[in-house]
């Protein structure tokens, strides 16, 4: 008897970066998207080739239904999370994740402002919304992947629309002054100028610190409003060598948008800030200091001079 045909292993590489994106923006965690991965392609080379008529559309279903599943467990070992829970940030610089070509639907889609709207959804919604909106599928499409009926997953894209109108970007900040605002941000921080700290805050400004318990003196809950959160953050710099050190702060793209990479002396990611910027002022800050979150950002070693 002759055995049945396995899928291509190329043919599954070449979709991999598309299916970790999938997976990343379902789970809001890059270990585990590539754990998702991972399984979907040992699950698809098990798999009869003959059965299958588009590869795209069979890789992506087995990948977000492996997140559905993910999903379901996720929210349960949330609850135990120590502190304010952040998604795990990605570099985003190097094309792999973001191509140069990128829709403005898929650069928003991966920030971790967008990341954490998307913890407001139920999984079915959180699949129906990216499919449609991210990766522009078709109701009948979505229907296919999630296993529900066409008029249930509109019903889904709906809701899901509406829970996160209220908490989108309405007024954007340009490239140039996201720049500005971090750069200024980071100068009266080192600085530890809590006048000018305050000026560049909104009023309504909050901060998340997510260090996973694994951080000594990082808040348990997040900080809000600008003095509050500018005492805090002057606290943190006056007891931290990176911030007082050139050196150790890289700025650079982290999900989209740019970001602050803070390193040990050694050179080890000791953390990552992103800040959410509207209407000339810092809306929000957003800092992952949990180790575990930061291994993306490592640096490679270097080669070998034998």
């Amino acid at each position: 008897m002759t055995p049945a045909p396995a899928l291509d292993a190329e043919a599954f590489e070449a979709h991999r970066p598309m299916l970790f994106g999938v997976a990343y923006r379902m789970l809001g965690s890059a270990a585990a998207a590539e754990d998702i991965v991972q399984d979907a392609y040992l699950r698809a080379r098990a798999t009869d080739a003959r059965d299958v008529r588009s590869l795209r559309a069979y890789f992506v279903t087995i990948v977000t239904r492996l997140c559905l599943d993910e999903l379901k467990s996720a929210r349960t070992r949330r609850q135990a999370y120590v502190g304010p829970w952040l998604p795990e940030p990605v570099p985003t610089g190097n094309g792999d994740l973001l191509s140069p070509e990128a829709t403005m639907a898929e650069r928003e889609s991966i920030s971790l402002a967008f990341l954490v709207l998307l913890e407001r959804l139920s999984p079915v919604e959180r699949a129906a919304f990216l499919l449609r909106e991210v990766f522009a599928y078709d109701y009948v499409e979505i229907a296919r992947v999630v296993g529900r009926s066409e008029a249930a997953c509109r019903q889904a894209f709906r809701r899901a629309r509406l829970r996160l109108a209220e908490g989108r970007r309405r007024f954007r900040a340009t490239a140039e002054e996201h720049r500005r605002m971090t750069v200024s941000f980071l100068k009266a921080a080192g600085e530890g100028d809590l006048e000018v700290l305050v000026a560049l805050l909104a009023e309504d400004v909050v901060a998340w610190m997510d260090g996973g318990g694994r951080r000594p003196g990082t808040a348990r809950n997040p900080i809000a409003g600008a003095d509050r959160v500018a005492r805090f953050i002057a606290g943190i710099v006056a007891g931290s060598a990176q911030w007082s050190d050139a050196g150790r702060i890289e700025l650079a793209e982290v999900n989209g948008e740019l970001g602050v990479i803070l390193r040990d002396p050694a050179g080890a990611p000791a953390g990552v800030v992103v800040l959410e910027v509207a209407g000339g002022c810092v809306t929000a800050v957003r800092a992952i200091w949990n180790p575990d979150k930061l291994t993306r950002f490592v640096r490679p070693a270097p080669a070998s001079s034998s």
